[in-house]
């Protein structure tokens, strides 16, 4: 069972397979109250925060070495509800790696991975940090915070390892009756479980807190603006950020945008077609190929033959060398996961052969690398956080199946080989058990200084349409378009987006609106 609108960034999301690339509140109304209206006023936007708040814009973080060396680590803290300051408190992993010079020092730059649900420290510790542009590294500190609910910072936590493992092979394409009510049970036991194991934190993960928190961050770090460079959700968290706070809002690079106005329904049929533009072109570049496991005769050939694979498989899986056979949903995973970076397709044209030879254990380890799900059968919290924040932010795609039944020739149309599985997966949230505080809304964030939006043409997980609306409704939005495949463009091999992005973070020049890079 995949959760979709799992957005990030592939830099992140293959790391474990060695793919190392250069991509629903509960008790009270607190949180709700405290969040900005869609023009970006309120209380968020204050120059200076108010009383309840100033001890937690005030703390000294406490650095220790931790990971390898240059690194350190501390915990911040803040306010678990916004709209109860005084209450109860939320302890978030944060950690830097300090400029190295040459050049003199310009602050700190925040980066996240995306997910919603991937570690920002992570990210730093294994790839920001040491894989960044060398240059901006010598003059900035490196910086990431684990958003609430993710990874160190307090994680949300649902299914135990053995339980996930079932959950990923629930049919995500029901044909009978059993099949849906089986699928319907799976969501149930995945919200159940959320709300068990991490009841407290649910109703408080939301994006709009996690960018008050950011705000904490760095006043504890000591800027007066924050630098951010934010990936595939991690753009949706630095609008919102920018939102909120325009007059803090400094040199920030949203990659791989998300459009903010766009209902949880319409995201989901988007990024079900973006999927399909990024397998199109894979088969594009297959097709041409000896080794081509799809045929070698047209896309529309190569697609028809995956998702006959598909249904072969959801009647006979095969097997992977371990307890776990590989059938139609997981496969699919291991697909989709290859979809992120083009570098990932010799990969893929290799385990999709020696899947439909009866062999799927490479395709499964994709489908693993895409879960985080680590050889000894445990799971890192990317897919808990991933549906604990989306449920919150948006409400759901479908209320019930009906509407999904209502929605499905659209998201068959956009996309003849996922759009039924992509359908079927935006009903996650519908037993969410905590109520959306989120709203979908145009964002302007005015006031705030230029905003560098990147969007790539054919990127699977955020379509580039949505790139083009973030830049059209941000006062200050500026857009810069990587003609090319894969997920985000920063530091994945041009030397165009890299430079005009590096010009950006170090002089403040933003390039001009429409430029375009290949």
């Amino acid at each position: 069972m995949d959760h979709r609108r799992l957005l990030r960034s592939s830099a992140l999301a293959l790391a474990a397979t060695g793919l190392l690339l250069s991509g629903c509140t509960g008790p009270g109304t607190g949180d709700r109250a405290s969040a900005a209206p869609a023009g970006g006023s309120g209380q968020g936007a204050r120059s200076s925060p108010s009383a309840e708040l100033k001890p937690f814009y005030g703390q000294k973080l406490s650095w220790r070495k931790c990971g390898t060396s240059g690194f350190q680590c501390a915990t911040l803290k803040a306010p678990l509800d916004y709209g109860a300051p005084g209450g109860e408190t939320i302890e978030l992993a944060v950690a830097r790696k300090k400029a190295t010079g040459p050049g003199s020092r310009l602050g700190s730059l925040h980066v996240n991975p995306g997910g919603p649900g991937g570690s920002a420290v992570g990210f730093l510790q294994s790839y920001a940090a040491l894989g960044y542009p060398a240059p901006v590294r010598a003059r900035y500190d490196m910086v990431a915070m684990d958003p609430r609910g993710v990874a160190r910072s307090e994680p949300v936590e649902c299914l135990d390892g053995k339980a996930m493992d079932a959950h990923t092979q629930v049919d995500q394409t029901p044909d009978t009756a059993p099949d849906a009510s089986a699928f319907h049970t799976a969501l149930k036991n995945f919200a159940a479980g959320c709300e068990k194991k991490s009841g407290k934190v649910l109703p408080h993960v939301s994006t709009a807190n996690t960018a008050r928190d950011m705000d904490i961050f760095r006043a504890a770090l000591g800027d007066t603006r924050l630098t951010y460079v934010g990936a595939s959700y991690g753009t949706f968290l630095g609008t919102i950020y920018a939102e909120l706070f325009p007059a803090r809002t400094g040199r920030l690079v949203l990659d791989g945008a998300m459009d903010p106005s766009l209902s949880a329904r319409q995201l989901n049929l988007d990024q079900t077609e973006g999927f399909e533009t990024a397998f199109r072109s894979f088969a594009e570049d297959c097709v041409a190929r000896e080794d081509c496991p799809l045929g070698r005769t047209s896309v529309k050939a190569a697609g028809q033959h995956l998702k006959k694979f598909f249904t072969d498989l959801d009647q006979r899986p095969v097997p992977t060398g371990q307890s776990r056979e590989l059938g139609e949903s997981l496969a699919t995973t291991g697909v989709l996961a290859a979809m992120y970076d083009e570098a990932a397709w010799p990969r893929l044209r290799a385990a999709l052969s020696a899947a439909m030879d009866g062999r799927g254990e490479a395709l499964l380890a994709l489908a693993d690398a895409y879960y985080e799900r680590d050889p000894d059968g445990t799971y890192s919290n990317l897919m808990f956080a991933n549906a604990a924040v989306n449920c919150l932010d948006a409400p759901p795609a479908f209320s019930r199946e009906a509407e999904m039944h209502t929605a499905l020739p659209d998201f068959e149309r956009v996309s003849p080989v996922f759009g039924r599985n992509f359908a079927w997966a935006a009903l996650n949230c519908t037993y969410w058990p905590t109520p959306a505080t989120g709203t979908p809304h145009r964002v302007t964030a005015d006031g705030a200084p230029p905003i560098l939006v990147v969007g790539t043409t054919r990127d699977p997980a955020t379509p580039y349409k949505w790139s083009r609306a973030l830049a059209s409704q941000l006062s200050s939005g500026r857009l810069l378009t990587y003609d090319g495949d894969g997920h985000t463009a920063y530091g994945r091999g041009s030397d165009c987006v890299d430079t005009a992005i590096n010009t950006y973070l170090l002089e403040g020049e933003a390039p001009q609106d429409g430029k375009r890079c290949r």
